[in-house]
């Protein structure tokens, strides 16, 4: 059991929080809110940013253009049905979202949303922990490693753990602050 293999997975459980809270609208117009869907494009779930460019001409507005123009009623579609809370609007080449400016409850749902993002990654950072303290007390079962080994590696897995859940907690705190500004 290497500390360097329990950070590592613990920084990923850091970005994949980022990456979820990049999903949240904050009332200004970001590429990332539209990360999660998933088009249904010859039968198969495909990934938005694949079958199409998606730009921010201005803060409240994103433009989504397909490569393949027969794709962007499949686009507006998959849109429509995901849990991000904007209607497209399709010109024939372009399918449209306009960010309205959030209302006060859909600020505290957006802040609540964040909340059990950052839960869940404070979670997988404790599974993490969980799993190392495991394996190192197999090692010490085994005789690999020591009693004073074992109690060593235990607290310098519970500083990584404070390490990165303060990460995700800074992490919430920013994202909070994004939501709740106008």
């Amino acid at each position: 059991m290497k500390i360097a293999d329990v950070e590592s997975n613990m920084q990923k459980s850091v970005e994949a929080t980022q990456r979820s809270f990049n999903t949240i609208r904050t009332g200004r117009a970001n590429a990332t809110l539209l990360d999660r869907v998933m088009v249904e494009y010859y039968g198969t779930p495909t990934p938005l940013k694949s079958l199409a460019s998606i730009n921010t001409p201005d803060a409240s507005t994103i433009t989504v253009q397909p490569y393949d123009r027969n794709s962007l009623n499949l686009i507006e579609k998959a849109i429509s049905l995901s849990d991000i809370g904007l209607t497209p609007n399709n010109d024939g080449s372009v399918v449209r979202l306009n960010i309205p400016q959030l209302t006060s409850d859909r600020r505290k749902e957006f802040v609540k949303i964040a909340s059990k993002f950052a839960e869940e990654g404070r979670i997988s950072i404790r599974n993490i922990r969980r799993e190392a303290v495991d394996a190192v007390h197999k090692q010490e079962k085994s005789r690999e490693i020591s009693e004073d080994e074992t109690k060593d590696l235990q607290d310098k897995i519970q500083k990584l753990t404070d390490k990165y859940i303060a990460k995700v907690n800074d992490l919430l705190a920013e994202k909070e602050k994004d939501i709740t500004t106008l």
